[in-house]
């Protein structure tokens, strides 16, 4: 499989499972379309001409002839320049591996993270909370994002991989739109009565099963066992970074009794206790891994060989 159509491939199945709908993707290249030819020339140059067809910043391919034939990729939630040195190592030992895939961005992609934050405000929208309120309370977090990872070592791993010729890309968005999907199309069909069924339902997913055996299994982190789950909200799985901790309040008041992520931190458990929401945490590297595994999925069915590595809990379905 040529890198071009691997990545083609990976990009359409992202905006297959994008919770704005495909015509709701249309209509954002639109507008960057629109965007981009409304700039003076000497703006153009500085625009990112790959966003006017990939609607996500933090998908990309770093390095690699978009005309190499793929055959091996080592693929991993995290590939930094120890995976590099990883994947080098282990072609000198007799494996073939053509392409290194990570799951957390790197590069320009890592910086650029907050630019696809944007389509959690149609998410929590989806649930009742308006549009313009999800749009004002995702803006600060967004510039804070932006912030927060504007002075990291972007380049790090990219420059280790072009040292040493190997390929790279990097699967973001486009994987935890899968995983987003799949987690709706999972609770629609479940119906889970309680907390603890959302918890159950959730352990019966064998990257779940998995991560228990690590210690690093589905847990709650607002609520009980007991409490019934009201309606279900499995909405912290895309959108680049987790939302401001405020949202809760607005799903409160539009009537979400759970929701469904795949972490949290302190301020959001928080939050979520103060508005009487349950919030039940899946798992980070294991909801990663079911993402990224649903696009591998897809990838080995196209001959390509998968060396699992990082994190990632490889399962096939």
């Amino acid at each position: 499989m040529k890198l071009k159509d691997l990545y083609a491939l990976a990009v359409k199945m992202g905006i297959d499972a994008d919770p704005r709908g495909v015509d709701g993707v249309k209509k954002l290249l639109a507008r960057r379309k629109k965007e981009y030819e409304e700039l003076p020339k000497s703006k153009q140059s500085e625009y990112d001409r790959e966003d006017l067809v990939n609607p996500y910043s933090d998908s990309r391919i770093f390095l690699g002839n978009p005309d190499m034939d793929v055959d091996s990729i080592m693929a991993g939630i995290d590939i930094n320049a120890a995976e590099v040195l990883l994947a080098d190592r282990l072609n000198q030992k007799g494996e073939s591996i053509d392409l290194l895939l990570t799951h957390h961005p790197e590069g320009a992609s890592l910086a650029s993270l907050h630019e696809v934050m944007d389509v959690q405000a149609d998410i929590f929208a989806k649930y009742g909370v308006p549009i313009n309120i999800a749009e004002g309370v995702m803006h600060d977090r967004i510039s804070e994002v932006q912030r927060r990872f504007s002075p990291v070592n972007h380049a790090e791993a990219i420059d280790a991989a072009r040292l040493l010729g190997l390929a790279f890309m990097g699967m973001h968005t486009v994987t935890d739109n899968l995983v987003h999907l799949y987690m709706e199309k999972l609770f629609e069909k479940s119906h889970p009565e309680t907390v603890g069924d959302v918890l159950d339902v959730l352990k019966k997913e064998p990257e779940y099963k998995e991560a228990m055996k690590g210690k690093a299994g589905p847990m709650i982190y607002a609520g009980y066992v007991s409490s019934r789950a009201g309606r279900i909200a499995p909405i912290e799985f895309t959108g680049g970074s987790e939302a401001s901790h405020i949202i809760y309040e607005k799903l409160a008041m539009a009537g979400v009794g759970t929701v469904i992520g795949m972490h949290a931190g302190e301020e959001h458990r928080k939050e979520a206790m103060k508005y009487h929401i349950n919030l039940v945490i899946a798992g980070h590297m294991s909801s990663d891994s079911l993402g990224m595994n649903l696009l591998l999925d897809a990838l080995e069915d196209n001959g390509i060989k998968i060396l699992p590595c990082s994190g990632l809990i490889r399962v096939r379905r």
